[in-house]
């Protein structure tokens, strides 16, 4: 049984993130990648699309997507789903962390405008 325990989760850390990679590849999963991920206060996320729909959810906490120009909050409770190859940002403005769950196929990549494919490690 694939069971990835929370424990024994990988735990990357980037500037004002932590994401801890659930199902992945590299743990067994052969259809989605799913990781935890905590944006801290002041993260002003980074404008990119990625190539197949993403799915977050959040579960603590709040912070903003921009998606075409508009903002909009993003709280605790609230799903979104991003359509493949659409250029969005999820920002922190405030002082309260958001906490969410990413839901994203296997292989597909994130780019931000202008810049090189990427492939997250945690849905690797």
């Amino acid at each position: 049984m694939p069971l990835i325990k929370s424990a024994d989760a990988p735990v990357f850390e980037g500037p004002l993130m932590t994401a801890v990679g659930l199902a992945a590849p590299s743990r067994g999963s052969t259809e989605n990648s799913v990781w935890r991920f905590t944006l801290h206060p002041g993260n002003p996320g980074h404008e990119h699309a990625v190539s197949r729909e993403e799915i977050f959810i959040a579960v603590a906490g709040r912070g903003t997507v921009t998606i075409d120009g508009e903002t909009r909050d993003f709280v605790a409770g609230d799903a979104l789903v991003i359509p493949a190859n659409t250029v969005f940002r999820l920002a922190v403005p405030g002082d309260e962390s958001l906490e969410a769950v990413a839901i994203l196929p296997v292989g597909a990549y994130a780019q931000a405008p202008g810049g090189e494919r990427v492939s997250p490690p945690w849905a690797q």
